[in-house]
């Protein structure tokens, strides 16, 4: 663990929130106007920390919907909630900011794996100030009420090969837990999904069509590194 240090004399007692290095610096102007004290890193995990115990997933809308395309909510909020007792989940923006790909029916489905399959809160903001304004109530309770202390907690668990295997799985676009398991039920390996056609997928009990197409465009799709890099605000 490390803890969150140099902080100025001036600065004792306050509220301390740490920001992902990545992350508008306009936070840093709207968190340190309400009276905390800020500081910045690369965070392995979350995009803000507000105690030992509690972690915040910024994404903007669009963000948002592009994680449940490509899987990486999942696998992100698996990670979290395997780090974190207290993980937060909050969706910035309006759906009229940007066009809709995808449709009511998955976004649900993934609400309700933010909350029943990872035990995360969601929470909605409508700006980036709103956004700050939530997270500094929620380390101002963390600290100050609560009493917990602040510092970088992540450490990545050991896994079993078996569990290594699920994790893998649960990357892909719309896979949670439970169907990353009837994958590997069905094919038996990580390389088998991999290599297997979108019919054979479609074959996956619940799996379905939508999902399969969505899963092999991804397996087949050629990376870009200067797509990598890029982050929503």
């Amino acid at each position: 663990m490390q803890q969150f240090l140099d902080i100025p004399e001036a600065e004792w007692g306050k509220v301390r929130i740490i920001i992902d290095h990545r992350e508008s610096g306009r936070f840093d102007e709207y968190l340190t106007g309400m009276g905390a004290a800020v500081k910045r890193q690369a965070l392995a995990l979350g995009d803000f920390l507000c105690s030992a115990k509690l972690a915040v997933e910024r994404k903007t809308r669009a963000d948002f919907e592009s994680s449940i395309i490509d899987g990486r909510l999942f696998s992100q909020l698996q990670e979290l909630a395997a780090n974190y007792p207290n993980v937060v989940l909050l969706v910035e923006g309006t759906r009229d900011e940007a066009p809709e790909r995808v449709g009511k029916e998955a976004v649900l489905g993934a609400y309700a794996a933010v909350l029943s399959d990872f035990g995360a809160s969601l929470i909605f903001t409508k700006d980036m100030k709103s956004t700050a304004e939530i997270i500094f109530a929620l380390a101002k309770h963390e600290q100050l009420a609560k009493k917990h202390p602040m510092r970088v907690f992540a450490k990545r668990k050991t896994l079993t090969p078996s569990q290594s295997q699920r994790a893998v799985i649960e990357t892909l676009p719309m896979v949670g837990p439970k169907m990353a398991r009837k994958l590997l039920l069905h094919f038996g390996s990580v390389e088998k999904i991999a290599s297997a056609a979108e019919k054979e997928l479609e074959a996956v009990p619940g799996l379905g069509k939508k999902r399969a197409k969505v899963i092999r465009s991804l397996l087949v799709y050629g990376y870009d590194e200067e797509e990598d890099e890029m982050r929503g605000y």
